[in-house]
């Protein structure tokens, strides 16, 4: 490995500490360019990058049909607001419907955004409690940050929106906390934030049976887990009994392969309870991100990425236990979402050597290494991080 060099990544941290508000951390790196499955920082130090902007850039950097799709809509309408509408919002929604089985969409621009669309939803229903998992991420908005269970996202900004109760991930509190006075429950069907945490076998087939026994709504949040990343376009596909569906499914990340954009999708009587006038955003729904989405869905799509995430995350996760490190405890998610459990405290050592050895992961807790590279790789990606993953773990036992 040649020797990795910081000097205008270090130049340029200290030019964002500068500006930016003290809720930024440093960058681990200052990126300048990426093509495929690699980035490559202001010093020109290369990186492997299985993070892939946290589950975003579902066809790594600079894939053509992202470049071309941009350009092209750039070059013609890129923003019209919401009294207007274009063919790009139109094909994008029918696409979405059409993958999910869902009746209506209402597009916005982050996660956090159809989170918040789906509160509201929730509200039309006359009710006002919600249930949320312990361990769940949902955003950071006022709204979602309410949902979330890390109590350090939440605790500096109360009081936030009333009814919010988080419950153990279990079947069992799930039915204990259940009422006809709940307006929703929110489920994330892998939870990502927490380090790739699986829910109990049966869990979002239970959740679907209680709430409509009780009239609630069944509001999945599938913006990591969603596009094809777990091995099925929508996680839920498989989870749920064949020919059920939740009432809402909040989308971003993966949908845009990079480009700012979030989704909220309703099914049946739920796709009715918005009514004109009740929601809305300047960009939601804009050309640039709806062409753009549609573009990389249809890439996802026509190249069989879906597929591709299934069979490579078998493949990764076999190669991760066949490092043979004492250090990992056993490993959750599917698809190409996974989270390494680690027996020690020490998934940020693990992390920073991978960044030194020139390995893109993420430490999502101090025992869990979350892992969601591009859907585009292939063996050769496969080969360099299972050698350049197997060198960050050795001596890093606490």
């Amino acid at each position: 490995m040649s020797t990795r060099t910081t000097t205008q990544n270090d130049a340029w941290a200290e030019r964002l500490a500068a500006v930016g508000m003290k809720s930024i951390p440093r960058p681990l790196a200052v990126l300048a360019r990426g093509e495929g499955a690699r980035v490559w920082d202001v010093d020109g130090n290369e990186y492997l990058d299985f993070l892939a902007g946290i589950a975003v850039n579902s066809l790594g950097h600079a894939h053509p049909v992202f470049v071309d799709a941009v350009a092209k809509q750039a070059a013609t309408i890129a923003h019209v607001s919401n009294y207007f509408a274009t063919r790009p919002e139109v094909e994008l929604a029918e696409r979405l419907l059409r993958l999910t089985g869902g009746q209506r969409i209402l597009f916005g621009n982050s996660g956090a955004e159809a989170i918040e669309a789906a509160i509201k939803l929730s509200r039309r229903t006359g009710r006002t409690r919600i249930l949320v998992l312990e361990g769940a991420f949902h955003g950071r908005t006022t709204g979602a940050a309410a949902l979330t269970g890390k109590a350090a996202m939440r605790e500096p900004f109360l009081p936030l929106i009333p009814g919010v109760d988080h419950i153990e991930p279990t079947v069992e509190a799930l039915e204990a906390a259940m009422g006809d006075d709940v307006a929703a429950v929110f489920v994330e069907p892998i939870q990502g934030e927490a380090g790739v945490i699986d829910l109990p076998l049966g869990y979002l087939a239970e959740a679907r049976r209680l709430t409509a026994q009780h009239g609630a709504l069944l509001i999945l949040d599938e913006i990591q887990t969603g596009a094809g990343r777990t091995g099925d376009w929508f996680a839920f596909q498989r989870d749920l009994p064949a020919g059920s569906f939740p009432d809402a499914v909040a989308l971003a990340k993966g949908i845009g392969g990079g480009f700012p954009i979030g989704a909220l999708v309703a099914f049946g009587a739920a796709a009715e309870l918005l009514q004109p006038g009740q929601h809305g955003t300047t960009f939601g729904g804009n050309p640039l991100a709806t062409a753009t989405a549609d573009a990389v869905l249809g890439e996802i799509e026509g190249a069989g990425l879906v597929e591709n995430a299934r069979l490579r995350g078998e493949q990764l996760r076999t190669a991760i236990l066949g490092i043979g490190s004492p250090l990992v405890t056993g490993i959750q998610g599917r698809g190409l979402l996974l989270g390494v459990g680690l027996a020690d405290p020490v998934a940020g050592t693990v992390a920073a050597r991978a960044l030194a050895l020139g390995l893109i992961v993420n430490a999502a807790s101090d025992r869990r290494i979350r892992i969601a590279p591009p859907l585009i790789i292939g063996d050769a990606e496969i080969a360099e991080f299972t050698r350049l993953f197997a060198e960050a773990m050795k001596g890093a036992s606490a």
